[in-house]
C-alpha cells in the first residue's frame, strides 16, 4: 500500500496535468473539426521529417567519406572491387552518334585545265558560273569563241582555265614580264601580275619560276591571273539602202520580242541578251521599223531578222525557226515576225536580241520595259 508521501505526489501531477489534458481534448477536437488546419499541421510535421532524414543521410555520406579515404584518413585502404561497363558493341553508332566536326577548309585553286564538253542548254555564261571563272576567261581560252561567243555549240570542247583571267600559251622568247605586260589592265600594272603569276601554284608546277629569270617552258600554259586583253570590237554592217517613205518608224520606246526566261545576259563579249522560250514561240517586233535582212546568217545567228527603225536603231533577232516577213516589209511594234528555234550555233531553244545604234550595241536591259 503506497505511503501518503506517494499518495500526494500522484494529486499534485494530476491536478498539474488536469488544464494541459483538457486543452489538448480540445485542441484534437478543433482539428477535426477543421480539416484544413489538420492538412496544413500534416504538411508542417511531414516537412520537418523530410529535413531529418536529409540531415541524417547527409550524416550517413560524411562518415562513409571519412572511412574511404576522406581527408582524415592516415593509410590506404585497399581499392573495392570496380565493375566496369561492358565493351560497346561493334554497331555502336546505332546507340551513340558520331561527333560531326566543323571546319572551314580554305578552298583550293584547280591546278589544271579542265576540258569541257558543251552540253545543250548551255551558254558562255552559264558554263562560267559553273566553273566559277569569269565569262571573259572562258573566250580567252578558247580563239574560237572569242569573237563571237554565239559561235558555241553542242559537242564542241572548251578549255576551261583554273582562274580568271588569261590562259596563254607560251612561245618562243616571250618573258614572264613580257607577258604580264601584254595582259595588263587599269586594276593591275605589269608588276601585279607578275607576282600573280609566279605564285600561282597552277604555274609552278609547268614552269621554273623560281629562278631569277623565271625560265618558261614553251609551248605550255601560263596562266596570268587577273590580266585582261584589250578588247577588239566587232565591225558590223548593216543594210543602208533607200528606206520607203511609208516605212513604219519606230516610237523609240522598245517592247520584249518574246516572253521567256533570261538565260545569258548583255557583256562586253556577247553584245546582247539570249531569252529561252519553247521551239515555235511567236517573235515579235521589239518596235516598228523596216525589215532590211531575213534569211541566213554565217556568223552564227542562223536564220536571223534585222530590222532598221528609221531613228538610228537597229534590232537583231537570231536562232530563229521560221520567218514570218520578208525583206522591204513595214512592220508594226508587236507585230509578229518570226519563231523561235536553235538554228545557227544555238545548244537550245532561245531568242538571240540585239538593239544597235549607229554602229554601237546597247545593252536592252537599259531600254526595255522592267522586268
Amino acid at each position: 500500500m503506497p505511503d501518503n508521501s506517494q499518495l500526494s505526489l500522484l494529486a499534485r501531477l494530476r491536478v498539474w496535468l488536469a488544464p494541459s489534458l483538457l486543452a489538448a481534448r480540445d485542441f484534437v477536437g478543433d482539428i477535426v473539426v477543421d480539416m484544413p488546419l489538420m492538412t496544413r499541421i500534416a504538411s508542417h510535421v511531414g516537412l520537418i521529417l523530410l529535413m531529418v532524414v536529409t540531415i541524417a543521410a547527409s550524416s550517413v555520406q560524411i562518415n562513409l567519406y571519412n572511412d574511404k579515404g576522406g581527408p582524415h584518413q592516415t593509410e590506404p585502404d585497399e581499392p573495392d572491387d570496380i565493375t566496369l561497363p561492358d565493351p560497346a558493341p561493334e554497331d555502336a553508332s546505332a546507340f551513340f552518334r558520331a561527333p560531326v566536326p566543323i571546319t572551314n577548309a580554305p578552298k583550293r585553286t584547280r591546278r589544271e585545265v579542265v576540258k569541257y564538253t558543251v552540253q545543250p542548254g548551255d551558254n558562255v555564261s552559264s558554263i562560267a558560273d559553273d566553273f566559277e571563272v569569269s565569262a571573259d576567261s572562258i573566250l580567252w581560252a578558247n580563239g574560237k569563241l572569242e569573237d563571237n561567243p554565239d559561235m558555241l555549240s553542242v559537242g564542241q570542247s572548251l578549255n576551261i582555265p583554273p582562274v580568271s583571267g588569261v590562259l596563254h600559251t607560251v612561245q618562243s622568247g616571250e618573258s614572264v614580264r613580257a607577258i604580264a605586260d601584254k595582259y595588263k589592265s587599269k586594276k593591275l600594272n605589269t608588276d601585279a601580275l607578275v607576282q600573280n603569276i609566279v605564285n600561282l601554284e597552277f604555274n609552278q608546277e609547268r614552269h621554273d619560276l623560281k629562278g631569277p629569270d623565271y625560265t618558261l617552258t614553251v609551248g605550255q600554259f601560263l596562266m596570268v591571273p587577273g590580266g585582261s586583253k584589250p578588247y577588239q570590237p566587232r565591225i558590223v554592217a548593216a543594210y543602208s539602202g533607200p528606206i520607203p517613205a511609208t516605212a513604219a518608224r519606230g516610237t523609240g520606246a522598245f517592247g520584249w520580242p518574246v516572253s521567256g526566261r533570261i538565260t545569258q545576259k548583255y557583256w562586253t563579249r556577247h553584245p546582247g541578251i539570249d531569252i529561252g522560250a519553247p521551239k515555235g514561240a511567236p517573235v515579235l517586233a521589239a518596235d516598228s521599223g523596216y525589215v532590211i535582212q531575213a534569211g541566213w546568217s554565217n556568223v552564227g545567228y542562223g536564220n536571223m531578222i534585222l530590222v532598221n527603225h528609221g531613228n538610228g536603231y537597229l534590232t537583231r533577232y537570231g536562232h530563229l525557226s521560221a520567218f514570218n516577213v520578208e525583206v522591204g516589209d513595214s512592220v508594226k511594234k508587236g507585230q509578229l515576225i518570226g519563231r523561235v528555234g536553235s538554228t545557227g550555233n544555238s545548244t537550245g531553244p532561245h531568242l538571240h536580241f540585239e538593239i544597235i545604234r549607229g554602229a554601237v550595241h546597247r545593252n536592252p536591259f537599259g531600254l526595255l520595259p522592267g522586268r
